[in-house]
């Protein structure tokens, strides 16, 4: 049948998965760094995506298409839906709530030479500092609530690991989204500015390392500011690979 469906360009997408969160009925997911409908019997036509795209990738387009199916709609829901337990991949939640706080003592355990570990600590290790998950520019979303009055860290991924108090110095009270500009597909300037334009951040902090091509980070970061018409605080951290702040 002849019917009203969207149609997306590639050339135009970003990747950012906005409209991936917006199709309620699953029409569209995000693949090698682009936005595709995946079924055409699992779009509305209703047009849902359509207003958060920030680049104007989705527009609607009448062709031939196979007719609109609920039923589809519905069975794929329950088959994608997570289990109780939640899915550890990309389910946005908070992590502070009780991992410093409101753990009862007798979880805690001795450890040789005196003190006690948090559940799940070998002797000698360090809690995390990070609060939230998911920590990937690319799936986190950008309404989660840890964004709401948070100071926002953009780390390049290679930052927690040649740095070794990195949890410390820059995670600790901050709400971390990390990335890597040479081997993510897309530019992350779009999505970091519906961040900062959308939620209300205070301060922000880019780690980046040495190499040219960490500048794709600071350069995404200071533009999204820019572009979101906000005045907070920020500031631009370089590593060198042998892990010394430079």
């Amino acid at each position: 049948m002849k019917r009203q469906i969207i149609k997306i360009n590639e050339e135009l997408c970003n990747g950012c998965g906005l409209c991936v969160s917006a199709c309620h009925e699953g029409a569209i997911a995000l693949a090698n760094g682009k936005a595709k409908l995946i079924r055409d019997d699992y779009c509305d036509g209703l047009g849902d995506c359509l207003p958060v795209c920030p680049t104007g990738a989705i527009t609607f387009e009448e062709r031939e298409a196979a007719p609109y199916d609920e039923e589809a709609v519905e069975r794929n829901k329950k088959a994608q839906a997570c289990p109780p337990s939640g899915c550890p991949g990309s389910r946005a939640r908070n992590l502070g709530e009780g991992r410093t706080n409101g753990v009862a003592a007798s979880l805690f355990k001795p450890v040789a030479g005196g003190g006690t570990n948090r559940p799940g600590e070998s002797s000698g290790s360090r809690p995390s500092e990070l609060r939230h998950w998911p920590v990937q520019l690319k799936l986190v979303p950008v309404t989660a609530s840890c964004f709401d009055g948070a100071d926002l860290l953009v780390a390049a991924d290679c930052a927690a690991y040649a740095y070794a108090a990195f949890h410390e110095e820059f995670i600790r009270n901050r709400v971390v989204v990390i990335g890597c500009p040479k081997l993510d597909e897309g530019d992350y300037t779009e999505k970091l500015t519906a961040i900062i334009a959308n939620n209300d951040i205070r301060s922000l902090t880019v780690v980046r390392m040495e190499v040219p091509c960490c500048g794709g980070l600071s350069r995404a970061a200071t533009e999204a500011l820019k572009a979101s018409g906000k005045f907070i605080p920020w500031q631009v951290v370089t590593l060198s690979v042998e892990g010394e702040r430079l």
